[in-house]
């Protein structure tokens, strides 16, 4: 078997268990999703929040796997044809140990992001800018969790030359034993926001939590912070209280190592010129909006911190493009009417919200078009919530938005706020609202959707595409 990510011998070193069956060499991949899973992979039989993945063992095999991983204490209850399988104590437990193994065997740069907003857009820039100097290993989709991040570890090849992983967090004291997997040579924070607010007692409390990526960063690592962020002075504090020397800051201030010295920001893409730790240099940055431009300052000083040709990632992220359900652009067309969708429906919160209000204000509108924001409840948000909700209201004016739906019972607030100033229509739901928005709009318009996961304005996103045309 040609192409292996572990032969069988170093997964039963990583891992321990003992085998049942005739099991191959080894494996070219690794998989807890049946529907995803391809031809020569180890399947994982984790269990999950609502799944246990023992129950699909007999559907891995019928895909493709290799070999299976599974828990002693469910051998007695598989169903279906099986095969040669793996047999350990715990099946997560089993992966973080292949993914410590993972690490060990490593040689590559390695870079892990987290912060409040815009952690998958950064790892992404990074996976861009970096793919021009040389192999690039980055989370899939936002897999930094429990399962996510020694899942990624798990898949990164042993030759890889640089890692990129997202570490995220909705509780205290979960970042730390994810990073002290990872153990990064660079630790990014990009930012700390108003997230989870139900989960802790106030912003400081997210900042101290963000701050644990510094638990795993390896000696002589460096931290990059954003020096525009109100909680800097902490996170700095925090960094330089576990031993980090090495600080490297960036922001829009000329005091910051990676600072902007000019920026112009268009609909459809950003450019500057920057000075990434004393080198000068233009960039034009592929996906629009000012936030994305303040996550490339730290793509580029991790890049040159890694020692990775500056100037090649540079060049590289022209070709960054947004994230779908973070700013995916999509051209509509029906009969004579045509659209622009922003798809933001991936999460939200007050900050990134209010980046994406920006985001649709910036966008050129045809006609008599309108600039057209659906808004979602912003969830975890804790006492505040309301107060949060009612805040986007000035951005909303400020920004010149013309038409605003609303979708969700903490929306009201929003509704309430907005009063006579802006054209507003309220539901409950996103299943609601999609009708009334159909119904709504007209040639030339810029449509944003962004709310929270919970919401599943993925609905609103999907029906679009179905109704309307892509246009090229």
């Amino acid at each position: 078997m040609n192409g292996l990510l572990w032969t069988l011998e170093a997964m039963v070193d990583a891992m321990g268990g003992r085998l049942q069956g005739e099991a191959p060499e080894g494996v070219t991949g690794i998989s807890i999703d049946t529907r995803t899973l391809e031809n020569g992979d180890a399947y994982f039989a984790i269990k999950g929040d609502v799944h246990d993945g023992h129950k699909f063992v007999a559907n891995a095999y019928a895909a493709g796997a290799a070999l299976s991983v599974v828990a002693e204490s469910q051998i007695d209850s598989l169903e279906g044809e099986t095969g040669p399988s793996l047999i350990v104590d715990d099946v997560l437990a089993a992966l973080e140990r292949l993914g410590i193994a993972s690490r060990a065997r490593s040689k590559a740069k390695i870079i892990a992001v987290t912060g409040s907003v815009g952690k998958t857009t950064t790892k992404e820039a990074l996976r861009t800018a970096l793919s021009a100097c040389g192999s690039v290993h980055a989370s899939a989709a936002s897999y930094n969790n429990h399962w996510g991040v020694p899942l990624t570890l798990a898949r990164m090849s042993e030759n890889i030359e640089y890692g990129v992983f997202e570490i995220g967090m909705n509780h205290p004291g979960e970042i730390t034993p994810l990073v002290k997997m990872v153990r990064p040579q660079v630790a990014i924070i990009n930012n700390v926001a108003a997230v989870h607010l139900g989960a802790f007692k106030d912003v400081d409390e997210i900042a101290h939590a963000k701050a644990e990526i510094f638990d795993g960063l390896e000696q002589d690592g460096t931290a990059v912070l954003n020096a525009d962020d109100e909680r800097f002075g902490l996170l700095d504090e925090s960094a330089k209280s576990k031993g980090i020397s090495n600080i490297v800051t960036f922001g829009e201030a000329k005091g910051s190592d990676v600072h902007i010295d000019q920026l112009v920001l268009h609909g459809s893409c950003s450019c500057l010129t920057a000075n990434v730790l004393g080198t000068p240099m233009v960039v034009k940055v592929g996906a629009p909006g000012r936030h994305i431009v303040q996550n490339v300052l730290a793509v580029l000083a991790a890049v040159q911190l890694v020692g990775a040709d500056l100037a090649r990632a540079g060049l590289a992220l022209a070709d960054m493009t947004p994230v779908k359900g973070r700013g995916q652009r999509h051209k509509l067309q029906l009969g004579d009417t045509s659209l622009l969708l922003i798809d933001e429906s991936y999460n939200a919160n007050p900050t990134s919200v209010r980046a994406a209000l920006a985001l649709l204000a910036a966008a050129s509108v045809k006609a008599q078009g309108r600039h057209v924001a659906v808004l979602g409840d912003m969830l975890e948000l804790g006492p505040t919530s309301s107060e949060l909700h009612a805040g986007l209201a000035d951005a909303i004016v400020k920004e010149g938005i013309n038409r605003v739906f609303l979708a969700g019972p903490e929306m009201i607030s929003l509704r309430d706020a907005l009063s006579s100033k802006v054209e507003c229509t309220h539901a409950d739901t996103i299943d609601e609202l999609i009708p009334l928005i159909q119904a709504d709009l007209r040639d030339g318009d810029v449509i944003m959707a962004k709310a929270s996961l919970g919401m599943r304005f993925a609905r609103l996103i999907d029906d679009l595409l179905k109704t309307y045309q892509t246009a090229s």
